[in-house]
């Protein structure tokens, strides 16, 4: 295990993140540090970073030096974007820096953003084409693929530092300097060429501090069950919902806005400016919000170099599989556990009858049943559903992650209770009770069938006779164990599914 830090020097705000990467190329952030040193600011005047913006940036880095010593990392992958990329006095300043913290900061090339932004994004989403719209405090990137192949990219030097700045005249109201900022943003769009070639299918992802912003202020309103923000769906009504409350109010009071990080409140409305300018021009409704970006594709890069040459193939499989090497899961049992579930699924289809993108849900669960177990053993199925959760498993809807952490925590069925359930209603109905509670009884199953870690079970054939299930095992040793222990999940089966069970 080798502990890393990346440093991410933007226009607005400086990231530190103290990331663990483990030699199977998997990488857990442990550690992170946030500050707004404003580096950008009032360079639209002269092109020159600020002494004052580059004093409080020095300060900002020598704090992140400081955290990267007391945990011992020795390896630091420093990067510094739009701002030190346009500035005049660039040198100067990555000199003082590197002087000064000790720190080398390379700068990103307006490309190399735009492809870390997109390796971010591609390998933690299951979304086979998008528009990536990234705001940050300098630069506006704009990032399209499709069919997960990266084919065009277009940086506009500007974003919500230096737009604010752009438009902060005298004597307009902030309605009217967002109007201006979205008849400007507009204009920009309309020297793209390329955007005309986007095909209408592709979903709108944003990336950065404002949608996060925009999506944590969302969630308050709705009293959203989830604080994952990762794949959030901002809807067309709660985004101008946003956007017409914010961009009409004064600074004390943008302040005040749950949600809304205050270091970012006078930038705001010219990042949802951009927004709303956007979804116009590509005639775009709901915003999938990432919370993966640039620092996440340096990660990938330095974790699976593989990702160098072509994006991660099964997100969500990449992403379990990280998590039971995290969680030290026994990965022979899990595979075992994974395959029966699947097996369970599709010989029972006929009497659960559940599309196929249920089976991604049972898998999630399979794939995590013993993860809880590192918590505890006792109620290790209740600690399962926290950990799915609340462990940002990529290349997954909220809903289906939702349904899964029941399925992986459902014992029996009266351990459902309702008024957990009730809390995630605007994401699961009370039809999907009956298909957590027979997934999970197939997945108590597919556990017990691998009860002493041997993979004895090989196959299973499933055949349906009368009020009667007959589940034949094809074994290699003997299954003595698995099946005794899967036959006492006979009551439930019968309860459930309506059928009595026999295990042979």
């Amino acid at each position: 295990m080798e502990r890393i830090a990346i440093i991410d020097l933007g226009s607005n705000t400086a990231r530190l993140l103290l990331v663990d990467v483990s030699e199977n190329g998997y990488f857990r952030i442990v550690d992170q540090l946030k500050e707004a040193p404003r580096l950008g600011e009032g360079m639209e005047r002269d092109g020159f970073l600020k002494p004052a913006r580059i004093q409080e940036t020095i300060r900002t880095l020598k704090m992140f030096r400081k955290l990267c010593d007391v945990n011992g990392i020795e390896h630091i992958i420093a990067v510094a974007t739009a701002a030190v990329r346009r500035a005049k006095n660039q040198r100067s300043f990555l000199d003082e820096v590197s002087a000064t913290c000790g720190i080398k900061l390379r700068v990103l090339s307006a490309e190399e953003e735009a492809v870390y932004v997109y390796r971010g994004v591609i390998n933690t989403m299951d979304i086979p084409k998008g528009i990536i719209l990234e705001i940050g405090g300098g630069s506006t990137k704009i990032v399209y693929y499709n069919r997960r192949n990266l084919l065009n990219y277009e940086t506009l030097p500007f974003g919500a530092i230096t737009l604010t700045e752009l438009f902060a005249e005298d004597g307009l109201s902030p309605v009217q300097q967002a109007e201006k900022i979205e008849e400007f943003f507009i204009e920009q769009l309309k020297g793209i060429e390329w955007l005309k070639e986007v095909d209408p299918e592709a979903q709108l992802i944003g990336v950065g501090g404002s949608f996060r912003n925009l999506c944590r202020m969302t969630k308050i309103m709705k009293k959203y069950p989830l604080k994952t923000i990762h794949n959030y769906v901002v809807s067309d009504n709660d985004f101008s919902h946003v956007y017409d409350l914010v961009k009409g109010l004064d600074i004390d009071r943008k302040k005040k806005i749950k949600g809304l990080s205050s270091g970012r409140a006078d930038i705001f409305p010219s990042a949802l400016a951009v927004v709303s300018a956007f979804k116009k021009f590509m005639n775009l409704e709901n915003i999938v919000i990432s919370g993966s970006g640039l620092r996440t594709g340096m990660l990938y890069n330095y974790a699976v170099p593989s990702t160098l040459d072509k994006p991660i193939s099964d997100v969500l499989t990449h992403s379990l599989n990280g998590l039971v090497d995290f969680f030290g899961c026994n990965v022979k049992h899990t595979e075992q556990v994974v395959n029966l579930s699947v097996q369970l699924f599709k010989q029972l289809r006929v009497l659960h009858k559940f599309p196929r993108q249920y089976l991604k849900i049972l898998k999630v669960a399979a794939y995590l049943y013993d993860a809880g177990k590192r918590v505890g053993f006792y109620n290790y199925e209740k600690h399962n559903g926290y950990i799915i959760l609340n462990s940002n498993i990529y290349g997954l809807s909220h809903r289906d992650m939702v349904m899964a952490s029941f399925v992986a925590s459902n014992t029996a069925i009266e351990d459902i209770n309702p008024f957990d359930w009730a809390r995630y209603r605007d994401l699961v109905t009370d039809e999907d009770v009956d298909a957590v509670r027979k997934m999970g009884i197939m997945l108590r199953i597919a556990n017990c069938l691998d009860r002493s870690l041997s993979s004895v079970v090989k196959g299973l054939n499933c055949d349906i006779l009368g009020d009667s299930v007959i589940m034949k095992t094809e074994v290699d040793g003997d299954a003595t164990l698995e099946i005794n222990s899967a036959s006492e999940i006979g009551a439930d089966f019968r309860k459930i599914f309506k059928k009595n069970l026999e295990i042979l």
